[in-house]
């Protein structure tokens, strides 16, 4: 397999992804937030109304000989969803869309691998050892369910499920032909940083790219640190990893990816020669934020979202007073960006606002020669810029340059969009039109495609963070 990302707009051939499993439909109240989740969805829903398109309009745009011609099979009730279930025979097995549970199984089916794995999650989920020899009876396919759903072939609830699985950005980042894999903050990510370990160690389609596989270990102290001192610990997730031209990386930090992270990673790449720029932009450690992504994204070389709370503009509120206005945004959200250059790390440079940085990336990275456009959530009013990026307006997929795919519910957001000069079309169009031959991927530019999102959006996550990107077609200068 190819691994390359240089950018995040250039032309999206090979991604990871997971569907919903059964694990999100035992998501209960009491322990949504210990899971990192703000409310419970309803599986079907987010299965077959929402997810499902998803997984459809990727295959249009990346693998349609999978798909093209065959939506009335596909969606044949009495085909109970076989063409998404990785455990079926009927399943896409898309070597360009990778499902990460049928990787897991394969990997499963070596013997070695297998006990390992086993030991490895009984450890860390503090399993009998009992319960641990009679998971080691379980086939591969049956394993692999388990291993993410956290339920046994019997439907007994073995351990906690790890829903947030199906963020697949926080895993790990493709950084040119190397991948970082994550060190979670929270312990409800324990598991799949596991499993996505073991995978990219072992499946076959990583032969060959394993010494190009970044792991980040504790520093020698961390152990010895108080829980209150999180900031000096080693954590990271993929959501706060841009890497925004072939030799430029931002690097977040925030509720989830420590300063003590980003420090380690910028000298790493500086000392691989990976990289000869690393942005650090820190932002509030805040819930609401979570991640650099759901701050912004890029859509077009020069055209990014963003949320307006980290602009030179103030939100516009229908009746306050603007002094007012601008003492509170910059008391209560501040972000600080530094630069770092790999000939000379001492001397950093800072932005004074997260524009300055992405027009200086949209000019001097990417040779930009027109204005760069800002596009902002909720059309930066009150109370719609907040309302719209927590429901993800701003954590964008770029399919490829100018070709996104965001929620349907960001009203004001998709207007802003439309204003901006991009076509909208919803996802449920767009396939009928792939279907019938009306257009083809290739032939759309300019759009911004709406996915269904009433019950994917209350997991807090949209597709920049439901999507690692292995493979994407670098831009042209």
């Amino acid at each position: 397999m190819s691994l390359s990302v240089t950018s995040e707009i250039g032309t999206l051939k090979k991604l990871l992804v997971h569907s919903p499993d059964s694990g999100l439909g035992k998501v209960v109240p009491s322990k949504a937030q210990d899971w990192l989740f703000e409310d419970i969805v309803h599986l079907d829903t987010i299965r077959k109304d929402e997810y499902d398109y998803y997984t459809k309009i990727l295959l249009y745009f990346l693998d349609p000989e999978k798909i093209k011609g065959r939506l009335t099979e596909i969606d044949n009730p009495s085909n109970n969803r076989a063409f998404y279930k990785p455990e079926d025979s009927n399943f896409h097995r898309s070597d360009k869309v990778i499902e990460l549970e049928w990787l897991l199984a394969e990997i499963l089916g070596d013997p070695d691998i297998k006990a390992k794995l086993v030991a490895s999650v009984c450890a860390i989920e503090g399993c009998t050892y009992a319960k641990q020899n009679e998971l080691l009876n379980y086939n591969a396919i049956e394993l692999a369910k388990t291993f993410v759903s956290g339920t046994s072939q019997n439907k007994e609830l073995l351990f906690a499920p790890i829903p947030n699985f199906i963020f697949t950005r926080d895993i790990g980042i493709t950084i040119k032909d190397h991948v970082l894999l994550n060190k979670p903050a929270k312990k409800a990510r324990t598991r799949e940083a596991l499993l996505a370990r073991y995978i990219f160690f072992n499946h076959k389609f990583f032969e060959g790219f394993t010494k190009n596989i970044i792991e980040l270990s504790d520093s020698n102290h961390s152990f010895l640190l108080p829980k209150e001192d999180d900031d000096r610990k080693i954590t990271l997730e993929g959501g706060d990893i841009m890497v925004v031209s072939e030799n430029h990386i931002l690097v977040g930090v925030s509720e989830r990816t420590s300063s003590e992270a980003a420090a380690k990673i910028t000298t790493m790449l500086f000392e691989m020669g990976l990289m000869d720029k690393v942005s650090i932009v820190k932002i509030p450690k805040k819930r609401d934020y979570m991640h650099i992504d759901t701050v912004f994204t890029q859509v077009k070389r020069d055209v990014w979202v963003m949320l307006g709370n980290f602009s030179r503009k103030a939100v516009k509120h229908e009746d306050d007073n603007a002094v007012e206005r601008i003492l509170e945004i910059k008391k209560e959200e501040k972000i600080k960006i530094t630069q770092f250059h790999r000939k000379c790390p001492d001397n950093p440079i800072q932005f004074e606002s997260l524009e300055d940085l992405l027009i200086d990336i949209s000019k001097t990275d990417l040779h930009c020669e027109n204005e760069v456009k800002f596009i902002f959530s909720g059309n930066n009013e009150f109370p719609y810029s907040a309302r719209e990026q927590w429901t993800d307006s701003c954590n964008l997929l770029a399919l490829k340059e100018g070709v996104v795919l965001g929620y349907d519910r960001n009203d004001k957001t998709t207007e802003a969009f439309r204003r901006a000069g991009f076509n909208i079309v919803s996802v449920k169009d767009l396939i009928q039109q792939f279907e019938s031959g009306e257009i083809t991927a290739e032939q759309i530019s300019n759009t911004f495609i709406t996915m269904p999102s009433s019950e994917l959006s209350r997991a807090r996550g949209g597709f920049h963070c439901m999507s690692m990107p292995l493979l994407r077609e670098p831009i042209t200068k």
